[in-house]
């Protein structure tokens, strides 16, 4: 943080400093200039061309006056602002605003206009970086109660204008006195946050990019002998084929040694003289500063960092992993690590290894992240032994600086990538993960197992905010968001090998056919145990032979009647009594050819004892159809391209900059290697992918097969509704703006309202509830017999009477609750009853309330989490919801649709819908609560907590008898500002 030398009026803003990733991948720092800076802006200053300065100022301007110099630096952060981008120590673009009045004059609030202007050097122009200080700046003024910007803008200056017009900002464009006159109302907008997001997107995965597909790669630590980490990453570029040039860097190298493993080495990047995109770190963690400043100085884009010493021993080691980061991006690199395994990009244009891994994963479709070095030698080990290609692998270790959220973005669009493998232990942005997330599986699966789930267990290396929202909770909004949650690394491979070789189901029907009865009969349990609909399974007898299996299996595919076909086998057993594992390789060539004549339709094997079998399949031979382009008929959804991102010099995201692989509809990956496109292409619009290898995935176990078939249905099924996921419905009456002012009254009269906030009474829940159309059954306080009678008859018989002590609340188990009293006599004697049973009426807080209409008691909550957001809760009330934890999570806001999943995906559900002959409740009515809760939270961030138990659903109705609503300062939401990387 730098402190102004000579105080201006409002203390150093340091909550405005922020590193942000650029269009070409590369970072800058974005932070308000200061009254030190007058040397670093006269620098600048020299450096930007005369064109560039008459752009700036219109008129010829070759240098700054002490005055000018003065004015520029010197602000009081209020009505005059300026920020600079930088990278190292120096500016390579500047931005600032000056408060004016409507006649343009210089102005202080409560004027809300600003006039704003740039200036970027040419050097740096066409990198977005005047877009995001736009971003940025605007940001600062709204936070100041500026709400437009005016600039003036010579014709000539397209780019500038261009900056403007593309951030989708509501605008007036004028023409006065031969310049363009733009007025920008700052409001955020759909389309302006649409443009931020695109930008994002394209910025972040072009950064990762620059790390996976570097033209240039320099091993630092490599030893002077075989063996050891730098050594061995060296050995293992080697090996891989990588493309590009290779270095070796070792600051003790002797005297005339020039060579290392063949490749070229220095003793320091300084002294290599040609350019280095990626450097591989693997020094000891004191010199890893020294490293990183050589690298800086001389270009480098990226760095992993396999270096260990960081935030996983403790607070000094977090605190050098800080400045790490914060000094790699101060030059405009990202880093993978520290504590990193390394990464591999097996693309033939690319072929890098610059990992620990010693064998490769061969080519293939799917991408794979880990913040577990062990966890990625497990998985890289079995998805090599299955016979499962990569395309990309990233160990990301302490994920410092890039983590699964920049990974996401590279894969959203990577055409090399149709399914994604996650190995999660913490979840820095769980918000921006989940926005993420939704968009990548709308055109690919994501696949997440997540460890360290539990309260404590986050591995010390992870410094990232804390969210206090259960993991199921956090589990339940990934699988609204599309993700396909496993629970462990066998399941996350079961299903990748699933996604990845076969179609995506059209439906749960499943056939099922084999050689073993029993094994058939435990496949079929096991589906009906995971939600699928087995058909009865068809016996081919031990004397199958393998044109039996394919004549079988080509019938099955045949029928509209299932989905998808299970094959069961196990060992033949031979006229001697000896067990036979047959020939695998001609049964899996049988399977295969069968199920090339439907490649709509996804085949799975199960086996017992018959590795051949397995190893035959997992080596696959065959080809089939590319998958369908756009329009053709499938039962998965086509791909949708992303919308292109809008920079300075960029169109408006108007028109896709590439097309997303559509849904797995055949096989995984390519029979031969292609020849790689250039780093920066993309397929085009409408360009159907050549054909693929088919794999068909084996199972040792038929609850693994079961388990990964009913998620790649749940998939299929959650990716047709993606493609339509409702709307949010509009209700007449709602009275926004009194909430509004409620809550602004009721935080204002809060005695010291802290983070916890302040509890509305009984009396303001209700007012507050009733201007969103949820009334709340009244209840009437009763300290003494004579009141509950006397509210008894203001309420009119029958009636309940109920404690609401907190220890007593929501607990008809303990006796707390007397229900149906139909005379005063009745109510008298449950009074007696309750007080004489549970204590002092002082202590049991009893209240009357009129009885509701039979039903099925229920529970609606939302609350605020700062790290994910306001999440929609539902359930029956007591045991299924407390102790069963059985309870629904949706994201705010819902949709029609969120909902009305929602009170089915409970295990209790049966409850809402006849069960054992009851009548069906009032769904609709719940929807509508469940839809009118989200509303109220959505549009006042101030409600962190809301809860609404009982709620009596009825056949015809619902009666919400207790509602608490809880009141604080919202929480910055920070999806909504700038873009900026994340500082932990």
């Amino acid at each position: 943080m730098r402190t102004p030398s000579d105080q201006p009026d409002h203390a150093y803003p340091d909550h405005w400093e922020a590193d942000v990733v650029l269009r070409d991948g590369g970072t800058a720092r974005i932070r308000p200039i200061t009254p030190d800076d007058a040397e670093r802006l006269v620098s600048f200053y020299e450096q930007v061309s005369d064109e560039s300065k008459y752009y700036r100022f219109f008129a010829p301007y070759p240098r700054l006056s002490a005055k000018d110099v003065h004015r520029f630096t010197h602000h009081d952060y209020v009505d005059r602002v300026g920020l600079a981008a930088t990278v190292g120590d120096d500016f390579i673009a500047t931005v600032r605003y000056d408060r004016i009045d409507d006649r343009g004059h210089p102005a202080s609030a409560p004027a809300d206009e600003a006039e704003v202007a740039f200036l970027v050097q040419d050097a740096h122009q066409g990198r977005g970086v005047a877009s995001a200080l736009l971003e940025h700046i605007a940001a600062v003024a709204r936070e100041r109660d500026i709400r437009r910007f005016a600039a003036e803008v010579l014709p000539a200056n397209s780019k500038m204008i261009k900056v403007f017009t593309d951030a989708g900002y509501t605008q007036k464009r004028s023409f006065e006195d031969g310049a363009v006159r733009l007025h920008l109302d700052l409001e955020p907008t759909d389309r302006s946050l649409a443009v931020q997001r695109a930008r994002e997107q394209r910025a972040e995965a072009r950064s990762v990019q620059r790390l996976l597909a570097p033209g240039s790669v320099a091993v630092i630590g490599a030893g002077r002998t075989p063996g050891g980490v730098g050594r061995t990453v060296l050995r293992n570029l080697l090996d891989a084929g990588y493309t590009g040039r290779t270095y070796a860097v070792n600051g003790a190298l002797p005297e005339g040694r020039s060579e290392m493993d063949g490749v070229p080495a220095f003793r320091s990047v300084g002294e290599i003289g040609e350019p280095v995109d990626l450097a591989i770190v693997a020094v000891p963690a004191e010199r890893v500063p020294e490293v990183l400043a050589d690298c800086g100085e001389h270009g480098v884009q990226g760095l992993v960092v396999l270096s260990a010493g960081y935030a996983e021993q403790g607070a000094a080691g977090r605190e050098r992993q800080r400045e790490l980061v914060r000094r790699a991006r101060s030059y405009g690199m990202r880093v993978i690590g520290p504590n990193a395994f390394g990464v591999i990009n097996t693309a033939s244009g690319v072929r890098l290894n610059a990992s620990l891994a010693p064998h490769p994963p061969a080519q293939g479709r799917i991408g794979l992240f880990t913040q577990s070095g062990a966890i990625g030698i497990a998985l890289l080990s079995g998805l090599h032994r299955r016979g499962a290609g990569l395309s990309s692998f990233v160990s990301a270790g302490n994920r410092a600086d890039v983590s699964g959220n920049d990974i996401l973005q590279y894969w959203y669009d990577d055409p090399d990538t149709d399914v994604a493998l996650m190995y999660l232990e913490s979840i820095g942005n769980p918000r921006k993960f989940t926005r993420l997330a939704r968009r990548t599986a709308a055109v690919k699966p994501v696949v997440v197992v997540q460890g360290a789930r539990h309260d404590g267990s986050a591995p010390p290396g992870h410094a990232v905010p804390v969210t206090r929202i259960p993991y199921a909770t956090v589990s339940a909004l990934l699988r609204q968001a599309g993700v396909i949650r496993v629970d462990t690394v066998t399941e996350l491979v079961d299903a990748g090998l699933l996604l990845a070789g076969q179609p995506l189901p059209a439906g749960p029907r499943v056939a099922i056919l084999g050689n073993s009865e029993s094994l058939g009969l435990l496949t079929y349990d096991a589906c009906l145990t995971e939600g699928l609909r087995p058909l009865r399974p068809r016996d081919l007898t031990t004397a199958a032979t393998p044109q039996d299996f394919r004549a079988a299996l080509s019938e099955a595919l045949r029928d509209d009647a299932c989905d998808a076909v299970v094959v069961t086998a196990i060992p033949w057993v031979g006229d001697n009594g000896v067990t036979e594992s047959g020939d695998g390789e001609v049964l899996a060539a049988a399977l295969r050819a069968a199920s090339a004549t439907a490649p709509a339709k996804p085949v799975l094997v199960v086996h017992v004892e018959m590795g051949a079998l397995a190893d035959a399949l997992a080596a696959a031979t065959s080809t089939a159809p590319p998958p369908p382009g756009p329009g053709t008929p499938h039962p998965a959804p086509a791909g949708t391209p992303h919308p292109a991102s809008a920079g300075a010099a960029d169109p408006a995201p108007t028109a896709p900059t590439g097309t997303p692989h559509p849904a797995r509809t055949g096989p995984a990956a390519p029979a031969a290697p292609a020849p790689a496109a250039p780093a920066d292409s993309a397929p085009e619009a409408g360009v159907t992918p050549g054909p693929r290898e088919s794999r068909i995935p084996a199972y040792p176990a038929a609850e693994r097969a079961a388990r990964a078939l009913a998620e790649a249905v749940r998939y299929a099924q959650w990716r047709r509704q993606a493609a339509e996921p409702g709307r949010v419905p509009h209700y007449e009456g709602i009275d926004e703006a009194g909430a509004a002012a409620q809550i602004e009254r009721a935080l204002g009269e809060g005695d010291g309202v802290g983070e916890r906030g302040v509890t509305l009474d009984s009396a303001a829940t209700g007012e507050l509830l009733r201007r969103y159309g949820i009334d709340v059954r009244p209840a009437l306080a009763a300290p003494t017999p004579d009141a509950a009678v006397r509210a008894a008859g203001h309420l009119g018989y029958p009636v309940a009477l109920k404690t609401t002590a907190p220890h007593l609340r929501h607990r008809p188990d303990l006796g707390g609750v007397r229900l149906d009293l139909a005379t005063e006599e009745q109510l008298r004697t449950a009074y007696a009853e309750l007080t004489h049973t549970l204590g002092k009426p002082e202590e049991l807080q009893p209240v009357v309330q009129p009885m509701a209409p039979r039903g099925v008691d229920t529970v609606v909550r939302a609350a605020l989490d700062p790290a994910v957001g306001a999440v929609l809760s539902f359930g029956l009330a007591g045991a299924p919801s407390e102790l069963l934890g059985d309870t629904a999570h949706r994201l705010v806001p819902a949709t029609e649709r969120d909902v009305a999943e929602q009170i089915r995906s409970i295990r209790t559900a049966p409850l809402l819908f006849g069960w054992r002959g009851s009548d069906p409740v009032d769904t609709s009515a719940l929807e509508e609560l469940l839809l009118r809760v989200s509303r109220l939270v959505d549009d006042h961030p101030e409600i962190v907590a809301i809860g609404l138990e009982p709620v009596v659903v009825a056949p015809r109705g619902l009666s919400v008898l207790g509602a608490t609503v809880r009141l604080a300062p919202p929480p910055a939401r920070t999806d909504l500002g700038p873009r900026r990387l994340p500082s932990y």
